[in-house]
């Protein structure tokens, strides 16, 4: 874990003004790493987010700004963060304390520098890191809890839930950076006559995760041990992992979801460094008496100490009408991070205590993050009870699963007193694509 040093100092300020604003996602105690590109056509260039601004890295290095980088260059001159992922932490933290000390005010490079920033508005982000494998893990005993109770009244949770994080492989091809339309998929379900059929999904859900980049990877055969885990995570960034309940519940058993999730998972643009992030580590989640014992690979005193990270989610939701008439998206939950059953570093050294080989750039997300109040959940199969409980919206609309147009927005932001907040920025994405019944809220389902 990266000691607390000059680069959290709460007093420190930005010659970017909006850097200093007091919601900023981005101020200069954050500085998270993307991937930017000019217009529609622009190569991929890497970029630190400060205020409302794009740090553009190569521009710095081609000013001489950041001397100090120079074993690093050709991995910061890339069009994606693979390279910097795989160099290690040194790279990474002095890229943070180089760009730190630019951007602090009363540097004297200020004019110099500012003609390396781009405006964020003006610039198209691409998806930060080409990634090789994605896994997505089911890591929050509250929403196991509620969706297992759905289906299994009487036994919610499965007997391996606490005693290791359950995880499935998903598909890297269809992750795709914030702003893509989510075209509703097709596939299989059961409707009332038990007939096959082959539709539009009916109950097409969100599920709102927090995603973690390998760093440096590890050679197959080889184990990593829980203080380890860290070594080898880079940042992290929202994902929505969409999810289409009504052939997920056809296609999962015997072998779990497959065309239900495959067809898109979006992800934030920006990652946010586990240095920048220290300052929000807290005791891992505390484990219930009749929990069974963990193995040592999973549980050490320091993870017991500092494995966990206090992150404040929200998600919410703008119906087209609500666009229409000019009204904000509606708040649907804040979950809290540190509420998930493991952590990112357990479940990091779970993933390779087979002996699978990591790899720079491999994406591990958590599952859906749902706190214990049913409101506190991270998808509408919880919120609104398997669709029994449709939510209202402020338009009037009923809110049971998501229609064409609805716009999901997810954000998340680390709060503690003494320290600058800091923002993950947006994960959001609008639903386009044919409807079973695109005339009111809540068509019918393809209900197994």
């Amino acid at each position: 874990m990266r000691a607390l040093d000059h680069t959290h100092d709460a007093a420190a300020r930005c010659w970017v003004e909006s850097a200093n604003a007091p919601d900023a996602d981005f101020p200069l105690q954050n500085l998270p790493l993307g991937v930017f590109a000019r217009g529609g056509t622009g190569e991929g260039r890497i970029g630190v987010a400060i205020g409302d601004q794009v740090l553009d890295v190569a521009a710095a290095l081609d000013g001489g700004l950041l001397p100090r980088l120079k074993q690093s260059e050709a991995a910061l001159r890339s069009d994606c963060l693979n390279a910097l992922m795989e160099s290690g932490e040194a790279p990474r933290r002095l890229l943070r304390d180089a760009v730190f000390e630019l951007l602090k005010t009363g540097d004297s490079r200020e004019q110099a520098a500012r003609r390396c920033l781009v405006p964020m508005a003006g610039v198209r982000m691409l998806a930060p890191a080409r990634v090789g494998d994605f896994t997505d893990f089911f890591t929050s005993i509250h929403h196991a809890r509620r969706t297992g109770a759905l289906a299994r009244p009487d036994a919610p949770l499965h007997p391996n839930f606490r005693s290791m994080p359950i995880a499935y492989h998903g598909r890297a091809s269809s992750l795709v950076p914030s702003g893509v339309d989510c075209i509703r998929p097709r596939g299989q379900g059961v409707v009332a006559t038990d007939k096959h059929s082959y539709l539009p999904t009916a109950r097409l859900d969100f599920e709102l995760e927090v995603g973690a980049y390998v760093g440096p990877g590890t050679e197959l055969g080889a184990t990593v041990d829980i203080d380890e885990a860290e070594r080898h995570l880079f940042g992290l960034c929202l994902v929505n992992d969409w999810s289409a309940r009504d052939i997920q519940r056809w296609e999962s058993q015997p072998l779990g979801p497959f065309l239900a999730k495959s067809f898109m998972t979006t992800v934030s643009p920006w990652v946010v460094t586990l240095d920048a992030l220290a300052p929000f580590r807290v005791p891992a989640p505390r484990r219930a008496d009749d929990d069974p014992p963990l193995s040592p690979l999973l549980t050490s005193a320091s993870h017991e100490r500092s494995g966990g990270l206090a992150i404040s989610l929200q998600v919410a939701l703008q119906s087209e009408l609500m666009r229409r008439d000019g009204m904000e998206p509606f708040v649907l939950s804040r979950p809290e991070f540190a509420d998930q059953y493991w952590t990112l570093f357990q479940m990091l050294a779970h993933h390779a205590s087979n002996g699978c080989n990591l790899r720079s750039a491999d994406l591990l997300s958590s599952g859906t993050v749902s706190g214990p109040g049913r409101q506190e959940s991270g998808c509408l199969l919880e919120l609104t009870a398997g669709g029994r409980e449709p939510l209202l919206l402020p338009s009037g609309e009923s809110l049971t699963f998501l229609e064409d147009g609805d716009l999901v927005s997810m954000s998340a932001a680390c709060v503690r007193e003494g320290f600058r907040s800091i923002g993950f920025g947006e994960c959001s994405a609008r639903v386009r694509g044919v409807a079973v019944d695109a005339t009111t809220r809540g068509s019918p389902s393809l209900r197994p």
